[in-house]
């Protein structure tokens, strides 16, 4: 209903997910996510971050998924979108790191405020997860292949 109220259109959300498919108006995807930021806070009073992605952004980060032939359980398959991909500077350590069966990646080209983690053991346990969370704090979000792939499935049927 807030993002409704804000002006968008066609919009849907993933369960209780947090995530939101929606169509606008051709803005900048920072600028969106900007003004569903301050709808929280004055509506809800709720402070959180939020992260926008067009549909092509969408689209690419999943085309571009460099681990995808190595992940064998799409929950352990984790994508992170940067919110700004200047962040990509905070991780040459943790991406040059041998981490054993977890492996880490960032995206390139389109996908450039993507990063893909491989979290066979999962998060709670992980230590690369662990390392990314301490450099990113909340300059990231993630969410595992599983939910990506529905997100994309839901602007199949309509959303941009």
């Amino acid at each position: 209903a807030l993002v409704e109220g804000l002006g968008y259109s066609a919009v849907s959300t993933l369960l209780n997910s947090g995530n939101v498919v929606f169509t606008a108006p051709k803005t900048e995807p920072a600028r969106i996510a900007v003004r569903i930021q301050a709808g929280l806070e004055k509506k809800l009073g709720v402070s959180a971050r939020v992260t926008v992605l067009s549909g092509r952004e969408l689209a690419d980060v999943i085309e571009a998924n460099p681990l995808v032939g190595i992940a064998d359980n799409p929950s352990r398959l984790v994508v992170g979108i940067l919110g700004d991909s200047s962040d990509r500077q905070k991780l040459p350590e943790i991406t040059a790191k041998d981490w054993g069966a977890e492996k880490i990646t960032l995206g390139t080209g389109a996908a450039v405020r993507a990063l893909y983690t491989w979290i066979p053991d999962g998060q709670i346990e992980s230590r690369l997860f662990a390392a990314v969370s301490k450099a990113l704090k909340d300059g990231v979000t993630a969410r595992n292949w599983a939910t990506m792939l529905k997100l994309q499935e839901m602007l199949a049927k309509g959303g941009d």
